[in-house]
């Protein structure tokens, strides 16, 4: 792997993770209805989780895959199911000051599992593997799983603080319902071009 092959995943690393997904949308809902501050264990989650995926996928894991395609098609529905579970939550989350014991943001624990049911967060992987890092080998796997870590924090980052700017236009309940269901829905739709449904 050279400097420009490099270059290019960087690129592909802020593109893939800067553009409208589930991490990103569920973010932006969390920085909306917690702030920043309490979404920063998210933001960890997703950005070392995803990391820790890109390794252990181009480490091995792809071709257990490729062996049982059946995982795929398992993958997919609890995707799914789990994807209409989390718009569930982010439909119904209450305004924290109102009810802030009603409404928590996600772990870093919970971020970094959701890595592993995300459709997004799949194809990046099998992406950056295939076309860009390939069999160079585990250090070079290591740098580039390394790069999304990298370039996915800020990115997410913008996302929360999007969101935490919404804050002011939603301190009526009836506005803060609306931007929660519309943000549920878009994590749903979001779901369209990566299952195919």
């Amino acid at each position: 792997m050279d400097f420009e092959s490099l270059t290019a995943l960087a690129l592909f690393a802020f593109v893939s993770s800067a553009t409208p997904g589930p991490n990103n949308l569920m973010l932006m809902a969390s920085g909306a209805n917690f702030g920043f501050l309490r979404s920063i264990p998210h933001m960890m989650g997703i950005s070392i989780g995803f990391m820790v995926m890109v390794f252990a996928v181009g480490a091995g894991l792809v071709q257990i895959f490729d062996r049982f395609p059946v995982i795929y098609d398992v993958l997919k529905i609890v995707s799914v199911i789990y994807m209409f579970w989390l718009a569930w939550k982010i439909a119904h989350a209450a305004p924290v000051t109102k009810n802030a014991e009603a409404g928590a943001p996600m772990t870093f624990l919970q971020a970094a599992a959701f890595q592993w049911v995300n459709p997004k967060a799949w194809a990046m992987a099998l992406t950056a593997i295939t076309v860009y890092i390939g069999d160079a080998g585990l250090i070079w796997l290591g740098v580039g799983a390394l790069m999304f870590a990298v370039v996915n924090l800020p990115s997410v980052s913008m996302w929360t603080v999007a969101g935490q700017q919404m804050q002011r236009f939603l301190t009526n309940p009836r506005r803060l319902a609306v931007y929660n269901w519309t943000m549920a829905t878009l994590l749903i739709a979001s779901l369209y071009p990566v299952l195919g449904l």
